[in-house]
């Protein structure tokens, strides 16, 4: 998008190859600065906020008696009649219009004549970016907190069903307590209830309408900034001039809910390449999110999967292009502000298939419950139920308790069997403290219903944790 330019008289300078930039210039811009200085490919995407936002301005004139309000009525009916073109045809890109801000005032001009000029009294193209920006944002954080919304309830619903499903609980990849399928789903339902949370913080902070300050100093015209901001949905006008033309920071509050949203996807959807695979065979993704091979005819790949998790990479690339952009621009705009939007369209647009895909996935995955209840039993995953069995009824210190378990977990695995597998003697023999009421705390089932503490893993917990969620959600039972 292009720098300042705040007319503020009734039309536009004619006679430059340019006639938005006014009589300053005596030679239009050469083809590499016609180029370069275009923003029309992409800012295009901003025609609906930026109407929206023309036809608040313009009503506030009016309101004002600083146009009058039969010419508000003709530039109100004109921006529609361009609305409605933009909406069947698309938006024009030429590039001697540079921004979708040009654009639409040139072809209001041609449908309404010279009484378009009007329009741009009190408000500068900076001020127009930072609105028309912050609208397009500040709908995008609503969809995403939408989508989000979506694949937790997805989630619950999967968490539901397998509240009871043991399966191997791992710290560092290595069986560590056999935990619940329900349980494990429903921690990433508390990640991606903290990013919907970091969304509506992002929201409310960004949600200032900056319309009203012009190209940075604000307007001499008895505008009424707080009719704008209201017709706009805003809570408040900005409360410094300079500051409101210059601010990205809503931008990067979105980058980085985006990006640590897509964090929290990478690691889900990383668990899923995992245990899609044959070593694990603990889930089957939908052969809609799945791709074969052109070589190997057995194989099913998990391509949705590993698409999201490279696109974190993408997302995370875009909060650090921008902040880049930012880091060292003075007061006010600057035109390095134009490479502002690529960035978070294509981060936004990422986030919108990432999580529609992982939503299908967990919504459309069967899982092997067997296969995991299996890998929760090989992997002496109760051996920490031991040690507290250890503590809790034969009242060992539980450092002594832990060497204790160390030795049995030893000698089950030099004979390639399970804890509750061993021979009472073989266990007495290693502490006599021990006696046959160990048993009733060595299967999974038992270690499982014992971590009853709130946020635990028994199936009772799980279940509670599954009811706050669905009501939260809304979700009907």
């Amino acid at each position: 998008m292009s720098g300042e330019r705040d007319m503020t008289g009734s039309g536009s300078d004619s006679g430059a190859t340019n006639a938005m930039w006014g009589g300053r210039f005596a030679d239009g811009p050469s083809a590499i600065m016609r180029e370069i200085n275009a923003s029309i490919p992409f800012d295009k995407a901003l025609w609906r906020e930026d109407i929206a936002a023309s036809k608040a301005h313009v009503a506030m004139l009016a309101a004002c008696g600083i146009v009058a309000a039969e010419d508000a009525g003709v530039i109100a009916n004109g921006l529609e009649a361009v609305a409605a073109e933009y909406e069947r045809d698309g938006v024009p890109e030429n590039w001697d219009l540079e921004d979708i801000h040009m654009t639409t005032e040139a072809r209001l001009a041609e449908l309404i004549g010279p009484v378009a000029g009007r329009l741009h009294t009190a408000r500068s193209r900076n001020d127009q970016v930072a609105t028309d920006f912050r609208l397009w944002v500040r709908g995008r954080m609503e969809a995403m907190d939408q989508a989000l919304a979506d694949l937790q309830r997805a989630l619950v619903t999967r968490a539901g069903e397998h509240k009871g499903s043991i399966m191997p609980g791992f710290t560092h990849l290595q069986t560590a307590q056999p935990v619940t399928l329900g349980h494990h789903l429903m921690a990433y339902y508390e990640m991606f209830r903290r990013d919907r949370s970091r969304l509506a913080d992002a929201r409310a902070r960004m949600n200032e309408c900056p319309l009203g300050s012009a190209a940075l100093a604000g307007t001499g015209f008895a505008i009424d900034r707080e009719m704008t901001a209201q017709a706009l949905g805003f809570a408040a006008p900005t409360a410094n001039s300079l500051d409101a033309v210059s601010d990205r920071d809503f931008a990067m509050d979105f980058l980085w809910c985006c990006s640590t949203t897509a964090l929290h996807l990478s690691r889900l959807a990383e668990e899923l390449i995992l245990w899609a695979s044959q070593p694990f065979g603990f889930i089957r993704l939908p052969d809609s999110l799945s791709t074969g091979s052109s070589i190997m005819p057995q194989k099913k790949n998990p391509d949705a999967a590993e698409l999201v998790r490279g696109h974190a990479g993408r997302v995370i690339g875009a909060l650090t292009s921008l902040m880049i952009t930012m880091k060292g621009l003075p007061l006010a705009y600057s035109k390095d502000m134009q490479d502002d939007k690529p960035p978070v369209f294509e981060a936004a647009s990422l986030m919108e298939l990432s999580l529609a895909a992982m939503t299908g996935m967990i919504a459309g995955s069967s899982f092997d419950t067997a296969r995991m209840r299996a890998a929760a039993e090989l992997g002496y995953a109760t051996a920490t139920d031991l040690a507290d069995w250890l503590v809790r009824v034969a009242d060992i210190p539980f450092r002594e308790a832990h060497h204790i378990t160390g030795s049995a977990v030893k000698l089950a695995e030099s004979r390639g069997t399970a804890l509750d597998q061993l021979p009472l003697a073989d266990l007495k023999a290693i502490d006599e403290r021990i006696d046959e009421r160990v048993y009733a705390a060595l299967s999974v089932d038992a270690s499982v219903a014992a971590r009853r503490s709130y946020g635990g893993t028994a199936p009772t917990q799980v279940g509670l944790q599954v009811e706050r969620a669905r009501a939260a959600l809304g979700m009907e039972e």
